[in-house]
């Protein structure tokens, strides 16, 4: 069937959403800022090179070279260190961006920071090799050996290289995570080697104690913002809330919840929506940590996630014993209330991407009829009992959506009815006002982006758009 959509009608923010208006404000002012702060300091460096001569030395063959070489490797080292904060756990750029959009900078900002690596590498082996290819190796080897810093540079190097190419999609696809994680912690490797031969070498920061005093201070924030928040925060959040497995309860399609509690959990900044890398103590496996997001909302006293047995690691959860320990980091994300700007909801889940839309339903504000819930599934819905108890406490609106997806195309399964439908006329005769709701959207990455597709169509603006793909 076919209908003619109108234009929705403007909705103004109100009740619980109104409170986070500030909230969504300030996350864009810190987003603009660290853009600004990061395009500041490539401006910065290549000032720095220019007002040493960078810009002149271009004009003649092996300087040229040398020159293009130093630009290369300047702004190479401050995309590293802007890598590295990237994925540094900072909380205020992970309230502004979430992990999922600091993921994906942090892949452009580290493959860009790479490239820039390689040429500065090439351009300067190539410029002290006289402009002669024939001498490049040889060269490489003797600079290698003798100039300060270098082997270990190029020890830094190698470590990159090997994170790189795993971080591409076909390298990922025959990694498990937890391989893959353990081989991404060789950045911080790579970077640590690279240091002696900026620090020993790096010119364009000994033109003015202005600069020296950026370097210095731009490594040092790098090292202190690591050491606060990838080891200091989960290290003192691990001793203080010391969490234990209480339950295992099946749920059905291969998943499990895991209930656990602890010490003053009240005091845990955790929301619903978000998750942690959790690490159970007691089986083989436990130093290898996995994203899961809590489904159900913490109440101070426990918290409870859902893991499906997807890898070898999340099929080793379901055999957690109660009593076991938990060691966690988190909690991320921001698909939670902090970045909501309307009174109404609609949550649109598939599979186990239903568990952080289950604690939203739970923890966020809304009146009954404000929020619709979308669940998508192939056999059996995951919680299905809990939803029941929210249409009835909370007046949420379920919409069970079952069955296996009709095409790679679209994210519904088949519809019973006497005309065609498409995803576009199904979800706005299912949710009319959508454009007026926020949307939260959780799922497998290419059903998500099937579903923000159309969530697009209907005129949702991006800022009511909030989503979290499963994806490393």
């Amino acid at each position: 069937m076919t209908a003619t959509m109108p234009r929705p009608p403007a909705y103004a923010p109100l009740g619980a959403a109104g409170s986070s208006q500030s909230s969504a404000r300030l996350d864009a002012t810190l987003r603009t800022f660290a853009k600004v702060l990061l395009w500041t300091s490539l401006l910065l460096v290549s000032f720095w090179w220019a007002a040493g001569g960078g810009i002149q030395q271009l004009t003649s063959g092996t300087t040229a070279l040398l020159s293009a070489g130093r630009i290369t490797g300047l702004v190479a080292a401050d995309l590293l260190l802007a890598q590295v904060l990237l994925m540094a756990r900072v909380p205020l750029l992970e309230r502004a961006f979430g992990q999922d959009q600091l993921t994906r900078i942090h892949r452009l900002v580290g493959l860009s920071s790479f490239n820039l690596m390689l040429a500065h590498v090439v351009l300067t082996t190539w410029a002290y090799a006289g402009g002669k290819l024939a001498s490049f190796v040889g060269t490489f080897w003797t600079l290698t050996w003798s100039y300060p810093g270098m082997l270990l540079a190029v020890a830094g190097t190698a470590a990159l290289i090997l994170v790189v190419v795993t971080s591409f999609r076909a390298s990922r696809a025959r990694l498990r995570y937890e391989s893959w994680h353990l081989l991404h912690l060789y950045a911080y490797l790579g970077v640590g080697l690279a240091l002696p031969h900026q620090l020993w070498t790096g010119q364009a920061f000994t033109t003015s104690p202005f600069a020296t005093a950026f370097r210095w201070s731009a490594w040092a924030l790098t090292a202190v913002a690591v050491l606060t928040w990838r080891v200091g925060t989960p290290l003192l959040r691990n001793l203080r809330h010391r969490l234990r497995v209480t339950s295992v309860v099946p749920e059905g399609d291969n998943v499990v919840s895991i209930y656990m509690t602890g010490h003053h959990l009240d005091r845990l900044p955790v929301r619903a929506g978000q998750f942690c890398n959790w690490r159970f103590l007691d089986r083989e496996g436990w130093s290898r940590g996995n994203p899961f997001s809590l489904s159900a909302a913490p109440d101070g006293r426990s918290l409870r996630i859902s893991v499906k047995a997807l890898g070898d690691n999340s099929a080793r959860t379901h055999q957690v014993r109660p009593g076991t320990r938990v060691w966690f980091e988190g909690p991320y994300g921001r698909l939670t209330e902090r970045p909501r700007t309307r009174r109404k909801l609609a949550f649109i889940g598939a599979g186990v991407g239903m568990a952080p839309l289950r604690a939203l339903a739970e923890g966020l504000g809304y009146a009954p009829g404000d929020a619709v819930l979308l669940n998508r599934f192939n056999v059996r819905p995951l919680y299905k009992n809990e939803f029941r108890t929210l249409e009835e406490e909370r007046g949420l609106q379920v919409i069970w959506v079952p069955g296996h997806r009709r095409s790679p195309d679209s994210w519904l399964g088949p519809i019973h009815s006497s005309r065609p439908v498409d995803d576009l006329t199904a979800l706005w005769s299912w949710v009319p006002d959508i454009a007026g709701r926020d949307v939260y959207i959780c799922g497998p990455e290419a059903w998500s982006d099937a579903v923000l597709d159309t969530v697009e169509q209907l005129g949702v603006p991006p800022d009511q758009t909030h989503i979290e793909y499963f994806r490393w």
